[in-house]
């Protein structure tokens, strides 16, 4: 896949990713009344077992299905995701607590960020193409 297709590809289920997080927030947060902690909480596991399902198949293409490849690229995505899940976090925390950012639009802007990140560590470090 040219790099110009990938990343196109990488922005689209960026996109359904956030989708799922954001969906996923609001449907704990608002209807069911949960902390908007526990909430990103949440919808960040969720969004990451279909951040890395998407990612694997369908932006990376990586073929490696042997059980050691596997725990390598979902410990790698795991590791990469809980990073950015504490960026996601603090970021929630300073935008709502700190700014009275509403927590809609917080989640936006946090999810902005952790999307470049995210992009980054999957294409040069998870699913690295062997040379």
């Amino acid at each position: 896949m040219n790099k110009r297709k990938e990343m196109i590809t990488y922005l689209v289920f960026g996109v359904l990713t956030t989708i799922v997080n954001i969906v996923t927030y609001v449907l704990i947060a608002k209807l069911m009344n949960l902390d908007y902690k526990l909430a990103t909480t949440i919808a960040w596991v969720v969004s990451v077992v279909f951040a890395f399902i998407t990612n694997k198949i369908y932006v990376f293409n990586s073929k490696g299905m042997a059980a050691h490849t596997l725990v390598r690229e979902f410990s790698s995505f795991v590791f990469f995701r809980v990073l950015t899940y504490l960026i996601d976090l603090g970021m929630m925390i300073i935008l709502v607590e700190w700014t009275q950012m509403n927590d809609i639009i917080a989640k936006i802007v946090a999810n902005i960020i952790v999307v470049i990140i995210n992009y980054i560590a999957s294409k040069y470090v998870i699913f690295r193409k062997a040379y």
